[in-house]
């Protein structure tokens, strides 16, 4: 059985079956990972086995106009999900989409959610990255989704995350439970930029770049941090590199600049991957 999450996608669907008369509706406890059918009556909405659980539709209500959060329940209640991180002074909240959803840091959402969901967001990364085996490095881990998916074909998959709020935050989202107790996946603490210099010269056949928001992240788009990915991919490997829209006026004189210092690292076939908002440059 999955975590119990639910977000106003939920929510609302549930109480406009309930203004409708029925007496039944399918919905999802843990954002849209399983559909069951629960049963509402005048209090409110009991979900079936194994979930045995009772909501009231004053816990719902608030929650079909909240569209910005998930709610996980706790001792009977309904409770953001959302944390502060010592660690960068930051905010940290799960936020809903209609699939997978995404984490917003300091008020930047860490997947493409327009047009898309954050699941075929990472998706398109790998594809981008492919194929995707033998020992990938991802470097940053955020919600576990593209360490999660490379372990599906690769041999091992090593994925670096600075803050503990954010695993934190992983841990109470239903998609991101593949991140934990899996074999083929090792997760190191710690800044990337920092732990890169530790790793061996040629380790990876792979790594995967999908760093926060230059804002946030900037000496993750350094020359620096370029030359040492260059360093412990082997040679004939091939990174991937989020970036953002290409199209966008920040997007493409960012990529400009990528490119620029991807070369000069050492990499050789650069080149756009426009349906992942991102580079692939091969070893």
């Amino acid at each position: 059985m999955s975590l119990f999450v639910i977000s106003h996608y939920q929510a609302y669907a549930l109480v406009g079956a309930r203004r409708k008369g029925q007496t039944v509706a399918k919905t999802s406890p843990d954002l849209t990972l399983t559909t069951v059918e629960a049963a509402l009556d005048d209090e409110g909405v009991i979900y079936p086995d194994p979930w045995n659980i009772r909501l009231t539709w004053e816990q719902l209500e608030p929650i079909a106009k909240d569209e910005t959060h998930c709610f996980k329940l706790v001792d009977g209640e309904l409770v953001k999900i959302h944390t502060f991180s010592d660690v960068t002074n930051r905010a940290i909240s799960l936020y809903p989409t209609a699939a997978a959803p995404t984490m917003v840091l300091a008020g930047f959402p860490m997947h493409r959610i327009k047009d898309t969901d954050p699941y075929k967001d990472t998706l398109a990364k790998i594809k981008a990255a492919s194929p995707v085996t033998s020992v990938v490095l991802d470097t940053a881990t955020g919600l576990g989704y593209t360490a999660t998916q490379a372990a599906k074909t690769a041999q091992q998959v090593y994925t670096c995350e600075l803050d503990p709020s954010v695993l934190e935050i992983c841990a109470q989202n239903p998609w991101s439970q593949g991140l934990f107790g899996n074999p083929k996946i090792t997760q190191l603490q710690g800044d990337v930029f920092d732990l890169i210099e530790e790793m061996d010269a040629g380790m990876f056949s792979r790594v995967i770049h999908d760093p926060p928001t230059v804002q946030l992240a900037g000496h993750l788009y350094s020359g620096d941090f370029y030359a040492e990915v260059h360093r412990v991919l082997k040679p004939g490997g091939r990174l991937f590199h989020y970036i953002g829209d290409p199209k966008s006026g920040l997007g493409s004189s960012m990529t400009r600049g990528v490119v620029k210092r991807l070369i000069a690292a050492g990499f050789r076939s650069v080149r756009p991957a426009p349906q992942a908002y991102g580079v692939v440059a091969d070893k």
